[in-house]
C-alpha cells in the first residue's frame, strides 16, 4: 500500500479497530483513527507509531451527523483523500427481549447502523475520487445470533444487506464495498459480553485485521458486495 493512501478506521480506539489501524500502518498507509474516547485513541496512536506507522486521531461520536461531517472535512482538508474506510465501531449489549430497554436498543442502532450510514455517506465523494474501498465489520451473529444477542445480530444482518446494496451503487464509480463477519474475537467487548467464552474458539484481533487488509487489495475487486464469514473452532 502506498504511503500516500489514507485509511480511516472508526472504532479505532481499541480491539479490532486498533489492530486494523496498526496492520494498515505497517503497510505504509496514513491512518486516521476515530473513537469517542481520547485516552484509547492516544494508546492507538502510540501503538501505531511504535511500529513505525503514522496515525492521526479524531475524537467524535459517529452517530451524530455534524460530528461525522467534521471528521470527514478534517480528513479531506488535512490529507486530500480517503482510500479505505473501515466501519468498525460497534456495541453488543446482551439482553433478552423482555429486558432490552428502548434506550439500549436506540444506542445499539445508532452505533451499529446509523453511524455506518453517516460515515459512508460523508466519505462517499472522497472515495469516488480515489476509487476507494469500504470494509464494514459485521459478525457471524448476523446469520446465527444466540439468545441475548438478537438485536445485535439483527443490526449486523443490516450491515450485510447495506454492504451488498452499496457495492451495487459503487460499481459505476469504482468504489468497492465489503463486509467481514468474524466469529468471537478476543477483545474487551467480548469479555464484557461473554466473560467465560472459550479462548480456544476465539480469533485474535490481528486475524481480523489481516482479513480486512487482504480484502481491501485490488486483487479482490471482483468480489465487491460480498460478506466474508470466518471463525475459529478450537485447534
Amino acid at each position: 500500500m502506498s504511503k500516500e493512501q489514507v485509511v480511516v478506521v472508526t472504532g479505532g480506539g481499541r480491539g479490532i479497530g486498533r489492530a486494523i489501524a496498526a496492520h494498515f500502518a505497517a503497510d505504509g498507509a496514513q491512518i486516521v483513527a476515530a473513537s469517542r474516547t481520547p485516552s484509547e485513541l492516544a494508546e492507538t496512536k502510540a501503538d501505531v507509531e511504535r511500529k513505525g506507522g503514522r496515525c492521526h486521531v479524531h475524537s467524535c461520536d459517529i452517530s451524530i451527523a455534524r460530528q461525522v461531517e467534521s471528521l470527514v472535512d478534517d480528513i479531506v482538508k488535512r490529507f486530500g483523500r480517503i482510500d479505505v474506510l473501515v466501519n468498525c465501531a460497534g456495541v453488543a449489549p446482551v439482553s433478552t427481549i423482555e429486558e432490552l430497554s428502548e434506550e439500549t436498543f436506540d444506542r445499539l442502532w445508532a452505533v451499529n447502523v446509523k453511524a455506518m450510514y453517516l460515515v459512508s455517506r460523508a466519505a462517499w465523494a472522497a472515495l469516488k475520487k480515489t476509487k476507494g474501498v469500504i470494509v464494514n465489520i459485521s459478525s457471524i451473529a448476523s446469520r446465527d445470533p444466540f439468545a441475548g444477542l438478537t438485536a445485535y445480530g439483527a443490526s449486523k444482518a443490516w450491515v450485510n444487506a447495506w454492504t451488498r446494496g452499496l457495492a451495487d451503487e459503487g460499481r459505476a464509480s469504482g468504489v468497492r464495498v465489503f463486509a467481514i463477519a468474524p466469529g468471537a474475537v478476543q477483545t474487551q467487548m467480548l469479555h464484557e459480553v461473554v466473560p467465560d467464552y472459550p479462548k480456544a474458539d476465539t480469533l485474535d484481533p490481528e486475524n481480523v485485521a489481516a482479513m480486512v487488509h487482504a480484502i481491501a487489495q485490488p486483487a479482490c475487486r471482483y468480489a465487491t458486495g460480498q460478506t466474508i464469514f470466518f471463525q475459529r473452532q478450537g485447534d
